[in-house]
């Protein structure tokens, strides 16, 4: 106790605090200088800098504690920065993180943090005697002295110097470096500026969209019964699905499906969810994101054309574009709104809603339907009795539990099989003509190789996060009515597909909608269908061709043995 006491009273030294503080300011940068592959004189320059900056900083004040916590947002960010290091391994906080937060509901964050423990834990060991020593010199009467300010302000400026130096070399040999993207936390600062900005974008899309119109106009027959049906999946890779060649059949119903048609080369563009559904419910891409804030969604275009349209959502809202879009149709419910936070509602609730739209006596409907599909925590995504892949018991997001958690997901694809399925057959029931298309919004890691990634939302995508299904279906009655279309699907299954691109033009040909907005060189129903330079849209809104974002080499290697890197 009395050696607690010695160590405890020499910590609250104003000299002590005032390196300590800088230290742990400093943690990120040191750790960052190992994860990211920069040169090195980078690397170097984003250590000196910014720690001459903290240095000279902690001498504004004779009490360390004031500008600890003055420095608060400095000192979250840090904290945030080493969870994130620790979930993905590198990068630094992300525009789309910082948007997470406002778009992932309390449970869904809940349910991550319970798996993320050890780097919770050890940042609250950190940082939070650090912000508690911070309040004891702040309330104490111990005060660095001058001399001692005098001293460390010069050694400060001298340090500064060299990282003026180091940045002018970096500037020189290296003609993509900048302050702004490539040193911690001048580059959080300006990712936390584009996030205010495009949160700001977002709020204001009700009126930035008000005047918008497809102009859109129904070219079938306005007697013939129509259904089309969208399933945006959420967080489903291809490579578990059975219907591609997985080892586990994990879609036994799906194999055994007329008239579905699998396509086996689709990349998403986005693997994150408030980017990834928005695109794929509007005319919006990686080559022209910024449509979005402007113009209305799928929904709107088939309302146009005579079709009663209904959303239906297993998610809670959250005020993004997956909101907006949906809320456009003539009928909407989002069946977690009103749930207690940690509720697990079966996505199979979703089919209820159809079954009620397709007993409405409706001639012409078009239903968008947003799954949880196989979101983390997977074993709460089905109901126990339906686990066909055990032992699946052990949830914790750790590498010794990959067996579990693999066994989870892909019982997470077998519920979707049979949700799919399902749709499917009370479709057939109806006689009309009908068609429905399933892609996913992301991919998803699960500790697959030795890097023991794991989930979606890195900053550098992986193999895992962007290979998706993508699958359509045409009744009996579409395929003879529309042959057309038909052999386009056929014809296209195994060329490549941008996802995001070519869902909105896809579903507006198979419901024969014309407007000025589809491109038929996008949409795999047509047989003016183009392959294109794949393009993914990166933390800052850019489309980037896919080997220019910084992937891996395992993952280019699974690329390219699967064909699917180029165009």
């Amino acid at each position: 106790m009395k050696r607690f006491k010695e160590i405890y009273q020499w910590c609250c030294e104003p000299r002590q605090l005032f390196f300590l503080f800088i230290i742990v300011l400093a943690i990120p940068n040191v750790a960052l200088f190992f994860t990211e592959q920069m040169p090195l004189l980078v690397r170097i320059c984003n250590i000196i800098l910014p720690v001459s900056v903290y240095w000279m900083v902690m001498t504004l004040s004779r009490k360390p504690g004031k500008i600890i916590w003055i420095l608060f947002p400095f000192v979250f960010f840090a904290a945030f920065q080493l969870v994130l290091l620790y979930l993905f391994g590198q990068s630094i906080i992300a525009v789309d993180m910082f948007l997470n937060l406002l778009t992932t509901n309390s449970g869904e964050a809940m349910e991550l943090l319970d798996n993320l423990l050890p780097a919770v834990i050890g940042v609250f060991v950190v940082y939070l005697p650090t912000l508690a020593l911070g309040i004891v010199s702040i309330t104490g009467n111990k005060k660095l002295d001058q001399y001692f300010i005098y001293r460390q302000r010069r050694y400060a400026r001298m340090t500064m110097g060299v990282g003026v130096i180091l940045t002018a070399l970096c500037y020189a040999d290296h003609e993509d470096y900048a302050l702004k993207l490539d040193m911690y936390p001048v580059n959080v600062c300006y990712n936390l500026t584009l996030a205010i900005e495009r949160a700001g974008e977002t709020a204001g899309y009700q009126e930035s969209s008000k005047d918008f119109t497809f102009g859109a106009q129904a070219t079938h027959d306005k007697d013939e019964a129509e259904i089309y049906v969208l399933v945006v999946g959420e967080t489903a890779r291809a490579c578990n699905f059975g219907l591609y060649g997985y080892e586990r059949n994990t879609t036994p119903l799906l194999d055994k499906t007329e008239g579905l048609v699998a396509f086996t080369d689709v990349l998403t563009q986005s693997n994150t969810t408030h980017k990834s559904v928005p695109m794929l419910l509007s005319g919006a891409s990686a080559e022209n994101y910024n449509r979005i804030y402007r113009e209305k969604g799928i929904i709107t275009a088939f309302k146009e054309a005579g079709f009663h349209t209904a959303f239906f959502s297993n998610q809670r809202p959250n005020h993004s574009f997956i909101d907006f879009f949906g809320m456009e149709a003539d009928e909407w419910k989002f069946i977690k709104e009103d749930a207690p936070e940690e509720t697990n509602i079966s996505d199979d609730e979703l089919l209820k809603l159809v079954d009620k739209q397709l007993n409405d006596g409706h001639r012409k409907l078009f239903i968008v339907l947003h799954m949880y599909g196989s979101h983390f925590n997977y074993k709460e995504r089905y109901p126990s009795d339906m686990a066909v892949f055990r032992p699946d018991s052990l949830t914790d997001a750790k590498y010794e539990n990959r067996e579990y958690l693999l066994n989870a997901y892909d019982n997470t694809i077998c519920y979707t099989d049979g949700f799919l399925a399902s749709l499917i057959e009370m479709l057939q029931r109806t006689n009309a003509s009908s068609a429905m298309l399933y892609t996913s919004d992301h991919g998803e890691d699960i500790f697959d190789d030795d890097r023991k990634l794991f989930l979606h939302a890195s900053p550098v995508p992986s193999y895992y996060q962007l290979h998706v299904p993508f699958l359509i279906w045409m009744s009996e009655a579409y395929r003879k009515g529309y042959p057309v279309q038909y052999e386009a699907v056929c014809m296209n299954r195994e060329k490549p597909v941008a996802g995001n691109a070519s869902v909105f033009h896809s579903m507006l040909s198979l419901g024969g909608i014309q407007t000025d907005y589809k491109e038929d060189s996008l949409s795999v129903a047509s047989k003016r269908y183009v392959t294109r330079p794949r393009y993914y849209l990166n933390d800052h809104n850019l489309p980037k061709l896919l080997d220019k974002i910084g992937l891996k080499e395992k993952d280019i290697k699974q690329l390219e043995q699967r064909k699917m890197m180029y165009p």
